[in-house]
């Protein structure tokens, strides 16, 4: 009597396998690109937490060395340590993946993310020319898509 060897599997349990496998990656992929998005924003307002910060700090420096309060021109010149992707040289928007400019022609902090959506916060220095003021800026805006 001969036994049987059969030891792999039939054609109907690797296609419903692949078709398994299709459906997860149906579902994961789009999940996937969210937490992306979700991770860059998070990143962006870190960024402009650490500007802000910058700023306070450049501000409070100015008073006590000077007499007057005041935040610099460039928002990225108050920070010690500049963010990945910023590009001093350029003063337009943000054109590359991951690339931080601060647009000069509209005082706009730009920054591009992975998916080539563009971000801007506008940001007001406020009056540095004026000697008797010690008013800072309004500060930067809120994110908006460019």
């Amino acid at each position: 009597m001969k036994k049987s060897n059969n030891k792999g599997f039939t054609l109907i349990e690797l296609i419903m396998v692949t078709i398994i496998l299709g459906i997860l990656a149906a579902v994961a992929v789009p999940r996937y690109m969210s937490s992306v998005a979700s991770a860059e924003a998070a990143a962006e307002d870190a960024v402009i937490a650490s500007i802000n910060a910058g700023l306070e700090s450049h501000a409070t420096d100015m008073l006590i060395s000077t007499g007057r309060a005041y935040w610099t021109d460039n928002p990225f010149d108050a920070l010690k340590t500049k963010p990945s992707g910023y590009d001093a040289s350029d003063t337009d928007n943000a054109d590359t993946d991951g690339e931080w400019t601060f647009n000069t022609s509209n005082n706009r902090i730009t920054h591009q993310r992975q998916d080539n959506s563009r971000y801007y916060w506008t940001y007001d220095h406020g009056e540095n020319d004026n000697a008797e003021s010690n008013a800072v800026g309004t500060g930067i805006g809120s994110r908006t898509n460019l």
